[in-house]
């Protein structure tokens, strides 16, 4: 018998099963989906803060599905990074969910399209919590193979949304996405063979006891690490990113860029800094970081060179990606926990400012009716909220203080300049000066009013269209300001993580 008491660890359960239950009652109640949606979101919201509140009062904990003890049984448990991606999924999925319901409605509004556009919103929601309860239960599993389901769960879940607007380009950006899935999936499943055959155990705790120097499991290790590379789109296994982003819903884009690429880098950073910690060496340490100044910077260039809005932002999420891999080879000079802290801000920010830059980008559209850059002309004085959001947005991915970024890059620069590794400084400083490029390119169309430029606009934007992206950009720009609170819960980590992040890794 399960008791949700308030100092139980049984309210894990409940992050995934709730948008299950959720998604169900969508396929159901078609005409219900999106108060179903929001209570769901909301109530999950709900869950994860009480989930924070018991790590800070009773520490991590573990939640055994039915009794059964590793490593037979399934089990969930909680830490600080964990409960800190969880909250950036709640904090984000709500104001997706709000976004999505002013952005179906907009479109629906036209009467032309509107069959399409229901259709579109009813498959949404459902696909929407499914990929939730995903996310949700790949930060809280606690073996090896469980996190391949909901890795299975997402990738399905996402590759059917960026399919969901039903034009040719989206629909083979989406076959691509749902290939390049399934390699990386096959993959994963591979390492996943090794570590079960070398040390017949699947449970993440008793795999770091186990973990040696092996060549099964540096096998396994690079298996992982490859299906998970393809998930999170790293240079050079990006090239199915910009165009499924660029090419889906608005709302669609928010997740892919926000959530589901973080789901994945998560699994890795992981693996290669807890788990297989023993087996991490210096020279696949730098090999990471150079992949993530090759991402940076190419990621940049690329971003500067479109024409469109959405696919500059797409490419602005291969480039800023980069920056979490060049924390893996400052890892050694980093002390503690901070390596953590590095990765947490720079995910929690770019997570926010991202989703705000595609909501900002997706209203731009729906009131001009395009999103090429050079013909932005006017959107300042019809959609004052929408810019400022995407200009407050753009500086935290410059990593302008006080944001999350500026604390992430300031801590990269510290590492780099005292181990006198001051290449990778070199790297982030022209990253952030080449995405300064690209966020003031089309900033400056924003401000131009030039003779004739007139929107598309039939019908007046929804608040819902405009405020979730400033509430984002602005919890983006003040998350250094915050900082204390996150800290505060990142330090509540397994004693396994603390133990290897205070010196433990060979």
């Amino acid at each position: 018998m399960i008791l949700f008491a308030a100092d139980t660890p049984s309210w894990m359960i409940v992050p995934v099963a709730l948008p299950l239950i959720a998604g169900l009652f969508c396929f159901l109640l078609s005409r219900r989906t999106f108060v179903i949606a929001l209570l769901a979101v909301l109530a999950n919201l709900f869950v994860v803060c009480l989930l924070v509140r018991q790590l800070l009062l009773f520490g991590p904990m573990r939640c055994q599905i039915g009794g059964w003890q590793p490593p037979l049984g399934i089990s969930l448990r909680t830490d600080g990074p964990a409960l800190l991606m969880l909250l950036m999924t709640a904090v984000t999925g709500l104001a997706v969910t709000l976004y999505a319901r002013g952005y179906f409605s907009y479109r629906i509004s036209d009467p032309l399209r509107a069959g399409r556009h229901r259709q579109q919103q009813r498959y949404f929601w459902p696909l929407w919590l499914l990929l939730l309860a995903g996310l949700n239960g790949l930060f809280l599993a606690s073996d090896i193979f469980n996190l391949y389901v909901t890795l299975e769960i997402i990738g399905i879940s996402a590759a059917s949304l960026a399919a969901l607007s039903g034009k040719p380009a989206s629909q083979r950006a989406s076959f691509r996405y749902l290939l390049v899935s399934l390699l990386g999936s096959i993959t994963y499943l591979l390492g996943i063979v090794f570590v079960y055959r070398s040390c017949g155990v699947l449970d993440l705790d008793l795999l770091r006891d186990l973990a040696g120097n092996g060549s099964a499991m540096r096998a396994a290790l690079a298996l992982l690490s490859v299906g998970l590379l393809l998930k999170t789109a790293l240079v050079p296994l990006h090239f199915w990113l910009p165009p499924a982003h660029a090419n889906a819903l608005a709302p669609v884009s928010v997740i892919l860029s926000a959530l589901v690429v973080k789901g994945s880098f998560y699994l890795l950073f992981r693996f290669w800094f807890e788990v297989f910690a023993p087996i991490v060496t210096t020279a696949a340490l730098n090999f990471m970081g150079t992949l993530g100044a090759i991402a940076i910077l190419w990621g940049a260039m690329q971003a500067i060179r479109q024409h469109r809005l959405k696919l500059m932002v797409a490419y602005s999420t291969v480039s800023q990606l980069g920056y979490l891999f060049v924390a893996f080879p400052l890892s050694r000079v980093v002390e503690g926990t901070h390596i953590w802290s590095i990765v947490i801000f720079m995910a929690l920010t770019h997570a926010c400012a991202k989703s705000a830059m595609f909501m900002a980008a997706g209203s731009v559209y729906l009131h001009l009716g395009h999103d090429r850059i050079k013909d932005l002309d006017g959107v300042r004085s019809s959609l004052p909220v929408t810019v400022f959001a995407y200009g407050i947005a753009g500086v935290s991915l410059m990593g302008l203080p006080p944001s999350g970024a500026f604390i992430a890059k300031w801590m990269l620069l510290s590492a780099s300049f005292a181990s006198a590794q001051w290449w990778w400084a070199l790297v982030i400083m022209t990253g952030s000066l080449l995405a300064m490029v690209y966020v003031f390119r089309v900033m400056s169309r924003f401000f131009v009013n030039s003779e004739g430029s007139s929107g598309k606009q039939t019908v007046a934007l929804s608040p819902l269209l405009e405020w979730p992206a400033l509430i984002l950009a602005l919890i983006a720009l003040f998350l250094g300001l915050l900082a204390p609170w996150p800290l505060r819960i990142l330090s509540q980590g397994s004693i396994g993580l603390v133990q290897i992040l205070s010196g433990g890794m060979v």
